[in-house]
């Protein structure tokens, strides 16, 4: 196929030169065979067009010429014609494919400029954007050998050339072992340097050559805008390198972390298409800035329903800088345990029951009451909280909220409600247990 329509195409390039009449290579034998008439001075102009009917005006212009100075050379141009022909006709089959592709011409498809705008974003921040997988440690009930099995996978992006890598949290949560794999299809194992499991943030490390990493732009999210173009690239459901687009549908959302249950604030919805694999990638505005990372979905069928949910680049740019220097993120608590917000909703009151508060921690320090039974086995409730520095508190999202402005060594007030008497109660904020 590809051979005839190649000389198809040159026949048709040939053409001007030769046009197409019936048979002219078996006219030309003729001519050339049979002796003719030598014509004469007297007849030779008005026989121009009927001695040489298939040669080009200048070619004819040339024999007229020959012809006339030395009839006796009439055979031999006819000789040399009929040579010409074949010529000709041979070095189309003989022609290499390459060199005959070169009269094809292949006409250039015109993309809008939008269109060239994302085909750009696309290709100059894919080789940020990696394939992570998640690899489990099983061990054979029968043989007692110990292998390991893909047992989930999820997309990541280079945050520096020093080779950290920055995905979601829940992406390599229970993990023997981490590959990754750069846009070139070379595999790397990857070390964890630290998460945060209430924002659902890791770090992954992995030692590649520096020219194989290309850092991501980090952009801004505190002045993103509702309709606002965004583009999200990832790997859903193994397929590598999958560019979706859509637009800001909301933020300022709150989610809470697959962990720990901590609310993340000021969430982006999207409904550019994340589905399961696209956690961890990142989510850009229309310069190809990163604005977010894709970390969850509101589904029932667990695949994309138009609402994706991204963690704001403000918020992860202070949980990688601690995460890359100190290997944690260090976060005030206030050291209790909580009812579920439903529990205290049925007993008629609002704020945050305290179930336990160790003795070693700062609200058991600063003298706050747990939940406990008496001798008689009859339930005596806590300390409820109802506000942080005059801040009021309803459920554990708010106290959460609250505390995330604050830092450890911070001293707040904690207003409780005991029995029925309001008290406040001064704490001063630690750093958890395993991370001092």
């Amino acid at each position: 196929m590809a051979a005839s329509s190649l000389i198809s195409t040159t026949f048709h390039f040939s053409s001007p030169l030769f046009p197409p009449r019936p048979s002219p290579i078996r006219k030309l034998t003729v001519l050339s065979l049979h002796k003719l008439p030598t014509p004469s001075s007297s007849n030779l102009k008005t026989h121009k067009r009927s001695v040489f009917p298939y040669c080009p005006p200048c070619l004819n212009k040339l024999l007229l010429t020959t012809t006339k100075n030395n009839p006796f050379s009439f055979a031999l141009d006819s000789l040399l014609i009929l040579c010409t022909s074949l010529a000709l006709a041979l070095s189309l089959f003989v022609t290499d494919v390459d060199s005959a592709s070169a009269f094809v011409v292949t006409p250039q498809k015109k993309l809008q400029t939008d269109e060239l705008a994302t085909v750009r974003l696309f290709q100059e921040n894919t080789p940020s954007v990696v394939y992570i997988t998640n690899l489990a440690a099983k061990q054979d009930a029968f043989t007692l050998d110990v292998f390991e099995v893909p047992q989930g996978s999820g997309s990541g992006f280079v945050w520096d050339i020093q080779g950290n890598i920055v995905t979601n949290y829940h992406v390599i949560r229970g993990a023997s072992d981490l590959r990754v794999t750069l846009a070139d299809q070379s595999t790397f194992d990857a070390k964890v340097v630290g998460f945060d499991q209430d924002k659902d943030v890791a770090v992954l490390h992995v030692d590649a050559p520096k020219d194989k990493l290309r850092p991501i732009p980090i952009g801004v999210s505190a002045d993103l805008l509702v309709g606002q173009k965004v583009f999200a690239i990832g790997n859903p459901f193994g397929l590598d390198h999958t560019l979706t687009t859509g637009v800001i549908s909301g933020l300022r959302r709150e989610i809470s972390s697959a962990a720990t249950g901590r609310p993340i604030q000021d969430v982006i919805q999207t409904d550019a298409a994340i589905n399961p694999g696209n956690s961890g990638g990142p989510l850009l505005d229309s310069s190809g800035s990163l604005i977010g990372i894709n970390t969850a979905i509101y589904s029932p069928s667990g695949a994309s329903s138009g609402v994706g949910f991204s963690i704001p680049v403000d918020t992860v740019n202070g949980i990688v800088d601690q995460l890359v220097k100190f290997g944690k993120v260090t976060r005030p608590i206030l050291g209790i345990k909580f009812a579920p917000d439903q529990s205290v909703e049925q007993l008629g009151v609002s704020g945050v029951l305290v179930l336990d508060a160790p003795a070693n921690g700062p609200a058991g320090k600063a003298g706050l009451l747990p939940t406990k039974r008496d001798s008689y086995g009859r339930l005596i409730l806590g300390d409820i909280i109802t506000s942080v520095n005059g801040k009021k508190v309803t459920n554990g999202s708010d106290l959460y909220r609250i505390l995330d402005q604050c830092n450890v060594g911070d001293k707040v007030i904690v207003e409780v409600l005991r029995g029925d008497q309001k008290e406040k109660i001064p704490v001063i904020l630690e750093t958890k247990a395993d991370e001092s």
